[in-house]
């Protein structure tokens, strides 16, 4: 962490620790995320992404990271390997596809996070087929890499980009209650999806606001 107020770079040991806390988070929302999903869909989802992310802080733990890259793809493969079904793979290559082709990153700064999500938005368009207003984690994801976008043009550092990224993902959740489901169970429902939430994209942004919660303590413990 630099000695700024506003922090502008974390090193891979770093984004291990904040990534180690966004679990935390997630896994702590498992009813909630439940309880969503259960409107609408199978009712797995708070399961799945608590399973994902143990198996991934269970990786993070075993060895010391020297690069962004390796994070990533720990996170993703951990996710990949162990969550099954669609989210498992979709969630999985939000990291996996953010980070490759990537040269070996060993600071991640704004504008590299606002690189690995661009691929991240891409890869996940590719396997995934979804699209902005389809029901799913995209209409939160998709929002979030726009705002980190917009923040870099704005020269905005880490902190302020992920503060904007918070506020498009939780735009996006809000939205999501206005869209039928193209995918899913709750694809079936038609009509009567609208007025719930996308689970998917509910995770999204509990990932980004604990980014957030993680880059924000550490600038202040400075």
């Amino acid at each position: 962490m630099s000695n700024s107020t506003y922090e502008v770079k974390l090193n891979a040991e770093q984004v291990k620790d904040m990534f180690l806390y966004v679990g935390e988070q997630v896994i702590e929302n498992k009813p909630f995320l439940t309880k969503i999903d259960s409107a609408i869909g199978d009712g797995d989802h708070g399961i799945g992404m608590s399973v994902g992310f143990k198996k991934a802080d269970e990786n993070l733990n075993k060895k010391e990271f020297t690069t962004i890259n390796d994070v990533f793809k720990t996170i993703g493969m951990s996710m990949i390997a162990n969550m099954g079904g669609a989210s498992g793979v979709i969630f999985g290559t939000l990291f996996t596809g953010g980070v490759k082709g990537l040269n070996p990153q060993e600071e991640l700064t704004l504008p590299l996070l606002g690189q690995i999500l661009e691929g991240a938005v891409k890869s996940i368009k590719e396997r995934g087929k979804a699209e902005l207003g389809d029901k799913t984690m995209i209409d939160a994801l998709e929002p979030a890499a726009a705002g980190i976008k917009q923040s870099i043009e704005a020269n905005h550092s880490l902190l302020e980009g992920l503060v904007v990224a918070e506020k498009c993902a939780a735009d996006g959740v809000e939205k999501s209650k206005e869209y039928v489901a193209k995918f899913g169970r709750a694809k079936s429902l038609g009509e009567r999806a609208i007025g719930h939430q996308d689970a998917g994209a509910t995770t999204v942004w509990i990932m980004f606001k604990s980014m957030r919660e993680w880059v924000e303590k550490a600038a202040a413990q400075q």
